[in-house]
């Protein structure tokens, strides 16, 4: 039997008026998912546990078959691994992105003194890697030091590690605040004095940098601050391998769901051209996907354009990005499986993205389970959110079981 997890980051959404009432995911045409729900078993699955931020570090671990509650110990250090950065007992990571601050006045910009600062782009333009890198080892350079290391990561999304650092101190998802002032959602806590001074000196230190310069002479953004978030330290899980008794490989764009797969001890495939945005490279995730399964046993596909699109509020982004995941890897996956003679494919988000918030929420999303040994006759079906008024919908209310049910013999 050969298994693959499609993962649309972000795809479940909530109505919304200027769709008519219809979510992203009834108003986008998505013929290969609505067959393979047609002929499956569909549901809905709780993927954020109770008390527990909707990030897709969270989710994606639950989607894993691992419960959060158990083996969650913040964002960044599952980054780190995917960097090839690793941390010591007494290290704590901290995503560190590079964002646009629209400067409002004053001299200091990121710790709102004398000057507020509006969160004006999370992605800082959605950079690419190469002007980013720069940029980062000119941060690490400057502001580094014995305790303090920057690491650079993809586009916007970035790493630094605090050697013997505080993690308990309050920080804030940048693409949380789009279009707000940052005063109120500076890191608080203890240890928040060094976090929000390296954040202020970055400002300085960026705006004269040669890439920001030209990037605002292109009429780009600028990548004018860092901005912290989604610390902790090293977790400690057992591999796949050990928990279910099989080998995989992971496949996406983020360095956050491969340092899950790293953890899980699946091979991490980097696709080029994978990027993690609209642009990505959808077809070649599929290829690779299908090409990996012929010596592994599981194969996760993360694509994240879904969820960019989400904190975005863009509608039209977010359908196009919904279709394109339609067509372009479930469409090549169902057409490329059947050279196998068992198989079982599962399509589901992480977690909503709703448009009309721009942030994660911990709604329950749905869920297709398509064996092709077990075919379901009946009405046609198509996948969206109004699977959970389905009677013959299922309900998975511990998350992290849903991967049980999956491999379930």
């Amino acid at each position: 039997m050969k298994y693959i997890i499609l993962l649309g980051d972000g795809m479940a959404d909530r109505p919304h008026a200027d769709l008519g009432g219809k979510t992203c995911l009834q108003a986008a045409k998505t013929p290969n998912m609505d067959l393979l729900a047609s002929r499956g078993r569909v549901g809905m699955v709780r993927t954020v546990p109770a008390g527990f931020p909707p990030g897709s570090d969270v989710a994606n671990l639950t989607v894993m078959g691992y419960d959060p509650r158990k083996y969650y110990s913040g964002r960044s250090p599952l980054e780190a691994a995917s960097i090839g950065v690793k941390l010591g007992p007494d290290d704590v990571a901290f995503r560190c992105n590079l964002v646009t601050l629209r400067l409002t006045g004053g001299k200091s910009a990121a710790s709102g003194k004398g000057r507020r600062a509006i969160m004006e782009d999370f992605s800082a333009g959605h950079i690419t890697t190469q002007e980013a890198r720069l940029l980062i080892e000119e941060i690490d350079s400057k502001l580094g030091s014995d305790h303090i290391r920057f690491y650079p990561g993809v586009s916007y999304r970035h790493l630094m590690v605090w050697k013997g650092g505080k993690d308990k101190i309050e920080c804030t998802p940048p693409h949380d605040i789009q279009d707000k002032d940052i005063l109120d959602y500076l890191p608080r806590g203890e240890g928040d004095e060094v976090i929000n001074a390296l954040m202020e000196a970055s400002t300085e230190l960026l705006l004269a940098h040669p890439v920001n310069k030209a990037r605002q002479e292109s009429g780009k953004r600028m990548a004018n601050s860092v901005w912290f978030w989604g610390q902790g330290k090293r977790p400690s899980m057992p591999t796949f391998r050990e928990k279910f008794g099989i080998e995989g490989s992971m496949i996406s764009a983020v360095d956050l769901t491969k340092g899950i797969g790293i953890y899980a001890g699946f091979e991490v495939i980097t696709v080029p051209g994978a990027t993690g945005w609209l642009d990505t490279n959808y077809v070649g995730k599929a290829e690779h996907a299908l090409f990996s399964l012929k010596t592994k046993d599981i194969v996760y596909v993360h694509v994240e354009a879904p969820d960019e699109a989400g904190h975005t509020g863009d509608l039209k982004n977010k359908i196009k990005a919904i279709e394109d995941f339609d067509e372009f890897v479930v469409g090549n996956i169902m057409h490329g499986m059947k050279q196998f003679d068992e198989y079982r494919i599962l399509v589901l988000p992480d977690h909503p993205t709703p448009i009309e918030i721009r942030t994660h929420s911990d709604d329950p999303v749905p869920f297709v389970i398509y064996d092709n040994k077990v075919e379901r006759e009946g009405d046609p079906i198509s996948y969206d959110e109004q699977i959970a008024n389905r009677k013959d919908a299922l309900f998975v209310q511990e998350g992290h079981t849903l991967m049980e049910l999956f491999l379930k013999k």
